[in-house]
């Protein structure tokens, strides 16, 4: 039986040049951010960078973002304080900020290739807690849902989020793209009982599947995108 498109297509995404997309959240010991903040705020630092100019047609990050899409969408989040975050703050990149939340989303770099600055940041074990469990999502506002049957680091989370509005962003128009650029690109992340789990990743809606390079096991269903454009 002949090889189908779609492995034609995850064969060539394994053999491109490998890049990766470093996020860095601000985590200073006396005011961690809140958990769903921080995982709303990586979603909307990935739309900002999307749809940064520099990112787009002949930008200066436009080769390194298409590079980057070209392979596996690899996106891993780290953390500083302190100097370590004023540092990462002088390299190019965006600051986005949350009620509580501040990160920042860099350009698309060589998967072996992270600026040092960002290399010695660490990676593993970023933990957060919501005060209060999170309110109900305003009308009409998309929604990351989350996977309540996989546990993950908030670290994983922000880049699965990440990776749920970049699917999401990818099925609109240039029209309903504009709208969410106006909308300050608002997102709710949230985390539904299992059988509405079940619906929406039955429902067609953009779906992460993670490559299982961290964490969690490959083929996990971690996020369905949620956009009111897309239903």
């Amino acid at each position: 039986m002949s090889d189908s498109p779609f492995q034609h297509e995850v064969i060539a995404r394994d053999h491109a040049p490998q890049f990766v997309l470093p996020l860095v959240v601000r985590l200073e010991r006396a005011a961690p951010p809140a958990r769903t903040d921080a995982l709303e705020t990586a979603a909307r630092a990935v739309l900002v960078l999307l749809d940064d100019e520099r990112s787009r047609g002949e930008g200066e990050w436009a080769r390194a973002v298409r590079d980057w899409q070209d392979a596996r969408i690899r996106k891993v989040v780290r953390r500083a304080r302190g100097a370590e975050w004023r540092k990462a703050e002088a390299l190019p990149g965006i600051t986005v900020t949350g009620k509580s939340a501040e990160v920042r989303v860099f350009p698309p770099v060589p998967l072996d290739g992270w600026p040092k600055e960002l290399a010695k940041l660490q990676v593993s074990g970023t933990e957060l807690d919501d005060p209060e469990p999170p309110s109900a999502p305003d009308p009409g506002v998309p929604v990351l849902w989350m996977s309540p049957d996989v546990e993950m680091s908030a670290g994983k989370a922000m880049a699965q989020a990440g990776h749920g509005a970049q699917l999401a962003w990818w099925e609109l128009s240039d029209e309903e793209r504009a709208a969410w650029r106006d909308a300050g690109f608002a997102v709710a992340v949230r985390t539904p009982d299992r059988d509405r789990w079940r619906e929406l990743v039955g429902s067609g809606l953009p779906l992460v599947r993670d490559a299982g390079f961290t964490e969690i096991a490959p083929g996990s269903c971690t996020v369905v995108a949620d956009h009111p454009a897309l239903r």
